[in-house]
């Protein structure tokens, strides 16, 4: 009995839209004749005619859909790639996922169909989920992640308040008293010992 240990390129992923209103089964009958292609992990600089350049090589394209953020309406990272035909759509998987643009590895998979306002992100901030929770720092996808962005702001804030606080202190002389030892490490208690015992 023969066992298959590489995967076919020409394989699609086992993920499926958790949000789509047609149940598991009529979502595997849509795979298996679908035209669509998602594509993920896009610069946000990336633009159509540089996905239309690269995916045209497997086939004719349809159309592009850019994946957008929500809320600013800017790219944000994916896109579809709707062929006229099947057989060209598999063959993206074959030939153009894992490839590089725009210094990035790109990634396909197969869609069981693009549908009106799939082209939103669906993170909280407007963008996708998975730029939610990056933590590294990233130039093609906008920096840093949305929540770290978010909490470098609100430190940028804080500093900023404070900043505002100590300006207006020492411009009216109020000026704060500053307690005795403010601001210094606590001494060890044991050399404070040997201190009083040197002093007497």
């Amino acid at each position: 009995m023969a066992t298959t240990v590489i995967t076919s390129l020409s394989s699609y992923s086992s993920y499926r839209d958790s949000r789509s209103p047609l149940p598991i089964n009529v979502q595997h009958a849509n795979l298996a004749v679908s035209s669509t292609v998602y594509v993920g992990n896009l610069s946000f600089f990336t633009t159509e005619e540089q996905i239309y350049e690269l995916f045209s090589r497997v086939g004719d394209i349809k159309r592009i859909i850019m994946g957008l953020d929500r809320n600013q309406k800017t790219p944000c990272g994916f896109c579809f790639v709707e062929f006229f035909a099947h057989q060209d759509a598999v063959a993206s998987l074959r030939y153009v996922s894992g490839t590089k643009l725009d210094e990035r590895i790109i990634r396909c998979d197969l869609d069981p169909g693009y549908t009106e306002n799939r082209q939103y992100g669906r993170g909280r901030s407007g963008g996708q989920v998975r730029d939610e929770y990056r933590e590294d720092w990233d130039a093609g996808r906008g920096g840093w992640g949305h929540l770290k962005n978010r909490e470098e702001m609100e430190a940028q804030r804080q500093r900023e308040v404070e900043d505002t606080y100590r300006s207006d202190h020492d411009a009216s002389g109020a000026g704060r008293e500053v307690p005795t030892g403010a601001g210094m490490p606590d001494e060890n208690p044991r050399f404070r010992e040997e201190r009083d015992d040197r002093d007497e």
